[in-house]
């Protein structure tokens, strides 16, 4: 939450506002404007308490309703809070003006010096507080834009990496190759494996503008993937999905699961003897990826951009962070899983 940097507002501004709204005060009921010093400086002085208390009501608003998104009930929690204190400020004051006998008149139930000094003062409050609550809006507004173009550049890193690694030579020649075998040995798997391997392809050029997509699209691509992946490793490699049909329409940032099971077939040994078993699993609106470890005893070169890109795209999502956990026996990822519903009401 940004801080109110409104130091020469509380110091100059602030009395000067109550002394002008006191003056117009006076025009509203036809009294000549005091010569007692005393009327300027208790209003004064009961402007600056208002101010306080209602800045303070500005601070709990911002705290408990930050998000644009919020902002109607932002400014109807400020609204009100101006509304009940500052009555409750000046009505007093103004009783105390009678009991000192600084208003002309024994009525101390009179009603329009009770109603015009506690209407300038909601008045001036507002004034004051819709410049505040403009600039909060502007400020708000810039993070929220430099939020969604950093966003838009971890994607396209993110769609550019999966590119690179779909298109590089390595990839091509091992699932050409294992096409090719299929063809002469096996013409209906061979047919699933192109079905298969046009699926990733398509699925990748289908992200280009999406920041989230349902959790069934991404576990659809990986099913995909995984074949072409079971396709060149036989019984090296298993996964296993156990992901509950309740998270389904739960959202997750497109080609999240693809990097995490590249990371794994990175670093792992994979064979026959030494099978890698991918778990896939759902608990408490989070999905775990998680693979037993057995590392390769060359250790391949890792930047670690694929799991830095993923944690980037929930900090830039203001969402639940991204937790890796690893031992001597496995490597465990916990990706949140954002509900539906928290989108829709982001993106109204």
């Amino acid at each position: 939450m940004q801080k109110l940097n409104d130091k020469w507002m509380r110091i100059v501004g602030v009395p000067l506002l109550a002394l002008a709204g006191q003056w117009m005060m006076y025009g509203y009921t036809n009294m000549p404007y005091p010569d007692d010093w005393r009327i300027p400086f208790f209003f004064t002085l009961g402007t600056i308490i208002v101010w306080e208390l209602n800045r303070w009501g500005i601070i709990l608003s911002r705290r408990h309703y930050p998000e644009l998104a919020q902002t109607r009930q932002r400014v109807l929690y400020q609204l009100m809070w101006f509304f009940i204190f500052s009555s409750i400020i000046r009505i007093t004051q103004t009783f105390f003006y009678h009991i000192i006998g600084l208003w002309p008149s024994e009525d101390y139930l009179l009603f329009k010096p009770y109603f015009f000094n506690t209407l300038v003062s909601v008045v001036g409050t507002i004034q004051v507080a819709a410049y505040y609550e403009g600039v909060y809006l502007y400020q708000r507004w810039k993070v929220s834009f430099t939020e969604a173009q950093e966003l838009k550049k971890v994607n396209l890193q993110s769609q550019l990496d999966s590119l690179k690694t779909q298109i590089n030579p390595h990839f091509l020649f091992n699932n050409l190759n294992s096409l090719s075998s299929l063809i002469t040995s096996d013409a209906e798997q061979a047919e699933r494996f192109l079905d298969e391997l046009s699926s990733v392809y398509r699925y990748l050029l289908q992200q280009n503008n999406r920041d989230l997509c349902p959790l069934i699209d991404e576990i659809s691509f990986i099913n995909a993937y995984f074949h072409l992946l079971k396709t060149r490793y036989g019984d090296g490699i298993f996964m296993e999905n156990t992901v509950e049909g309740t998270y389904m329409r739960y959202l997750i940032p497109p080609l999240t699961l693809q990097i995490l099971f590249e990371n794994a077939i990175k670093h792992n040994v994979i064979s026959v003897n030494r099978p890698l078993t991918i778990r896939l699993y759902t608990q408490d609106n989070n999905l775990y990826v998680e693979n037993n470890l057995q590392k390769k005893k060359l250790a391949v070169p890792s930047n670690q951009i694929g799991l830095q890109n993923i944690m980037m795209k929930y900090k830039l999502l203001d969402h639940s962070s991204v937790i890796v956990h690893h031992d001597d026996e496995k490597f465990l990822v916990r990706v949140p899983l954002i509900s539906p519903a928290l989108e829709i009401v982001a993106a109204g």
